[in-house]
């Protein structure tokens, strides 16, 4: 299944815009009020898109006879999200390691045959999906830590909305054809000057940091946003897929939504803390 080639745009053309906005906002007012009222409630919601997640890229590679040791990738799913958050990232890669050692094994008791494709693909899931958004709930902790969660989440949503109306007026250069037929460079020049001007005029309103750093923060995350977003379009055409499900009204399934976000929480955790905030 291919997606449609045109018209060239640097977000997702051809969607249901009015749901897809009317689900973003919806998503965004309940992450906001969880992460300021209610910390452990953003906890628990990053844990169900983590299972979430995890179900349709297990679900998604079984259709190339991959088969994800779930007995491992779903535990994993729910549990490094909240070890992140009370334990910091070091015990989440630790427990990463321990997951490794438990996929080699359960899936050893089966069969040799498929066994590097199957663990592989394990644990690829496992440390695209819980492992990446425990660096989200790691951010969410002390005295900033609803205001470095929104700033990553509008530092990623920036690039899509800059990147996805510059593409639809003014796209006529594909960026990669093969991977994203819709994705442009014009689109790309307008995820960057919308990234630019929230990281500069806006994030420095919720950080202690200076407009420069912002700016800076807002173009590399404009770059890493649409790696994320290629790499999981990338994935999806090896498989043969147009989305992971349909689960999220516009927008497709968890792992659409999530692909910039999970790449741009390792950034955001990396720059706060050089920026020692």
């Amino acid at each position: 299944m291919t997606e449609s080639a045109a018209p060239v745009s640097g977000g997702r053309a051809g969607r249901n815009l009015p749901a897809a906005t009317a689900v973003g906002i919806g998503l965004l007012a309940l992450v906001t009020a969880a992460l300021f009222y209610a910390p452990l409630l953003f906890v628990v919601i990053a844990t169900f898109a983590s299972v979430m997640a995890v179900r349709e890229m297990s679900t998604a590679l079984s259709v190339r006879e991959r088969r994800v040791v779930n007995e491992v990738a779903i535990p994993a799913a729910v549990l490094l999200p909240p070890i992140a958050y009370f334990f910091g990232t070091d015990y989440s890669l630790a427990a990463v390691a321990l997951c490794v050692v438990a996929a080699a094994w359960l899936r050893l008791r089966r069969d040799f045959v498929g066994y590097f494709n199957d663990l592989a693909a394990t644990v690829l899931v496992i440390a695209y999906v819980p492992l990446l958004i425990g660096f989200a709930t790691a951010l969410s902790t002390g005295d900033l830590g609803a205001e470095r969660v929104i700033s990553m989440i509008l530092l990623t949503a920036g690039n899509d909305t800059g990147g996805y109306f510059a593409g639809i007026f003014f796209g006529r250069h594909p960026m990669a054809p093969s991977i994203s037929p819709k994705k442009s460079w014009e689109g790309m020049a307008g995820s960057l000057l919308a990234q630019a001007l929230i990281g500069a005029f806006v994030v420095p309103l919720l950080l202690p940091i200076e407009a420069w750093q912002g700016l800076l923060l807002g173009l590399v995350m404009a770059v890493t946003a649409t790696i994320g977003d290629l790499a999981e379009s990338a994935i999806k055409r090896d498989l043969g897929i147009k989305d992971m499900s349909q689960a999220i009204p516009g927008h497709g399934g968890f792992m659409d939504r999530l692909d910039s976000l999970l790449i741009n929480a390792v950034v955001a955790w990396v720059a706060f803390q050089w920026m020692g905030v």
